[in-house]
């Protein structure tokens, strides 16, 4: 079972409604399993939380798995479904996480787009989010990674939507990201594309057709896979 900090308040189907809960109930954090010796913290909104999956099917639990061999242990998560890089920031203050990881990953923005608001903050707030991971790295930008937005307006929930007009969006907020990851030296795993792969195959989505099952989600812990190791060897 995925252990400390985990967040498991539901608040809903869509990606980007706004948590309603300013502090979240976390549990204290927990050592590595036996036999693991690289902790993992997790950072993010619902696409880390893993709306409508199993916890074994979250991307990074996935990750976790396929990176046992680089004694990579279960990550710990703060996530919710529907917050921002500013609720998020609230949520790891809110936390009292003084813990050092041997790696963290953060993916969020996608409720930024949601809800309109402008890149500008999104960019001063995602670089504040990567000081505090880097943070969380015992101050080891090479043990950060970055996950690009998925692209929702490709999903079959969109197709009411400007759906051209929300994958220029995402481009321009993961734009920013690109380009402040690059500033502070931390790795950037673009999965965008492969979320626009996943067209209309249900088995990509969970049942609200909105957020990717963990079949989808599999190929995002791959294509993160080598970088990590990269960064533990």
């Amino acid at each position: 079972m995925v252990r400390a900090l985990l967040l498991l308040l539901w608040i809903g189907a869509s990606c980007a409604k706004p948590a309603n809960d300013p502090q979240p109930y976390t549990t204290p954090p927990t050592g590595p399993a036996t036999g693991t010796t690289n902790t993992f913290l997790s950072l993010g909104d619902s696409y880390t939380i893993g709306e409508g999956v199993p916890e074994a099917d979250r991307w990074s639990v996935q990750l976790a798995r396929l990176a046992k061999p680089e004694g990579v242990a279960a990550p710990d998560i703060i996530a919710h479904t529907g917050w921002t890089t500013s609720e998020l920031q609230a949520a790891i203050q809110a936390s009292g996480n003084q813990k050092t990881y041997s790696l963290v990953s953060l993916l969020i923005g996608v409720n930024n787009q949601y809800r309109g608001l402008p890149v500008a903050n999104y960019r001063l707030e995602f670089r504040q989010l990567l000081q505090k991971a880097i943070q969380f790295a015992g101050n080891r930008p090479g043990r950060v990674l970055v996950l690009s937005i998925p692209d929702w307006g490709r999903s079959p929930y969109a197709l009411g939507y400007d759906q051209a007009k929300i994958s220029q969006e995402i481009d321009q907020f993961n734009a920013v990201a690109q380009a402040e990851c690059r500033q502070a030296g931390i790795a950037y795993v673009d999965i965008t594309g492969i979320t626009r792969s996943a067209g209309n195959d249900a088995t990509q989505y969970t049942s609200d057709k909105l957020h990717y099952s963990g079949k989808h989600m599999q190929q995002w812990s791959l294509q993160a896979l080598p970088v990590v190791q990269g960064m533990l060897r």
